[in-house]
């Protein structure tokens, strides 16, 4: 069975996003980074607001992941 991917839109050197990268992982998750200093889109669109977790398409995490609420949305998918 394979693990259901996140995307985390991340930048160098942001703890936070250390954290969102290893709390998904703990729960589970493929975790796909993106690095928004690469893209100037993704860099306006997200300015100093990272990491922002996308999964199923839809944003489900900004600045923090709550452990919590990513084990309901892992247990909802199926």
């Amino acid at each position: 069975m394979s693990r259901p991917t996140a995307t985390l839109y991340t930048r160098r050197h942001c703890h936070l996003c250390e954290e969102a990268a290893a709390t998904l992982e703990a729960g589970g998750y493929a975790v796909e980074a993106v690095d928004i200093d690469a893209d100037p889109e993704l860099r306006a669109r997200y300015g100093h607001a990272v990491p922002v977790v996308i999964i199923g398409g839809k944003e489900r995490f900004r600045l923090r992941v709550d452990a919590v609420l990513l084990r309901r949305l892992r247990r909802n998918r199926g």
